[in-house]
């Protein structure tokens, strides 16, 4: 089966990895998304896509756009049984959807969560089942019809990272099944009025307030971890933190214990580990306290 693979992130490189070792699958080119500046310093950084595909000898194509006649003639040029897709950040149109079926490995059981972070989204609304589904393309924003899915838990403390690797995991073991079955597949229809949407992720999502319920806040920290993150207004960054049973004025520290302390919310308390002030080094959240001079009772700011 010879396949042109589209994706960009770790998840999408998991996938790209099962296809390079999958008997009888032919990767004859890889699209992913132009090299982009990382960190502060803003080092221009390949996409782990095209890094694995170079490593494999494989033509990497990283257009800022698909639209027009050259990129479908390139892709046409490869003779493609199949396109599979993988979060590449870019829609497909129709010349290209309709040089192979075009097959979309989505991280989320559709038609929830269509859109650009269904990952972040599922752990944001506290769900505790999410899972892959391979999509038949259509111009639409993930709605074509559902070729398979694979239903995977959420535990209660898992974060985004760890979440992000069991579905890439488990998309990669759907993918060559979906291939090689494809053509005894009937695909199903997603019911348009049972979809939800989610949108890209901004660095102003990760703002959090104490007058916020603390699950609501620990949700957010599971979905943003590593970027944004989640800061107080102050720009203080909260870069651990736990569920805590306390009560108490929102954003005054209740208890100082050995290993964190325990800030109460609108409605429940975090246990705060650690944090990073605005323009400095990490640390443990009793070092900030101490030299905030802060103690219980007081407002954490």
């Amino acid at each position: 089966m010879r396949t042109v693979f589209m994706g960009t992130p770790d998840y999408a490189e998991a996938i790209l990895e099962r296809l390079l070792a999958e008997e009888g699958v032919d990767v004859a080119a890889v699209y992913t998304q132009p090299d982009r500046p990382v960190g502060r310093k803003k080092v221009l950084t390949p996409p782990p896509v095209k890094v694995r595909a170079e490593q494999a000898g494989i033509p990497v194509f990283q257009p800022e756009s698909l639209r027009g006649d050259d990129a479908a003639q390139t892709i046409a040029s490869f003779a493609p049984d199949f396109i599979v897709v993988a979060a590449y950040g870019q829609l497909l149109p129709k010349n290209i959807l309709e040089i192979a079926p075009c097959i979309n490995l989505h991280a989320s059981l559709l038609p929830k969560y269509r859109g650009a972070s269904p990952i972040q989204e599922a752990l944001l609304h506290g769900d505790t089942l999410t899972g892959v589904t391979a999509m038949l393309m259509e111009e639409g924003l993930d709605s074509g019809p559902i070729l398979a899915w694979d239903v995977v838990p959420i535990l209660p403390t898992e974060r985004k990272e760890a979440l992000f690797e069991k579905l890439a995991r488990r998309a990669a073991a759907l993918t060559p099944r979906v291939l090689e079955t494809f053509a005894a597949i009937r695909p199903l229809p997603q019911c348009d009025a049972d979809a939800t949407w989610c949108k890209k992720i901004s660095r102003a999502d990760g703002l959090v307030s104490f007058e916020m319920d603390a699950k609501r806040i620990y949700n957010r920290f599971r979905a943003f971890e590593g970027w944004p993150g989640i800061y107080l207004e102050s720009g203080l960054k909260l870069l651990e933190v736990a569920p805590a049973e306390a009560s108490g004025e929102p954003g005054h520290i209740v208890a100082v214990e050995k290993d964190g302390i325990v800030v109460a919310c609108q409605e429940g308390a975090l246990k705060i580990l650690r944090v990073q002030p605005p323009s400095k080094k990490a640390m443990d959240a009793l070092s900030y306290i101490r030299g905030k001079r802060l103690a219980v009772d007081d407002l954490l700011l």
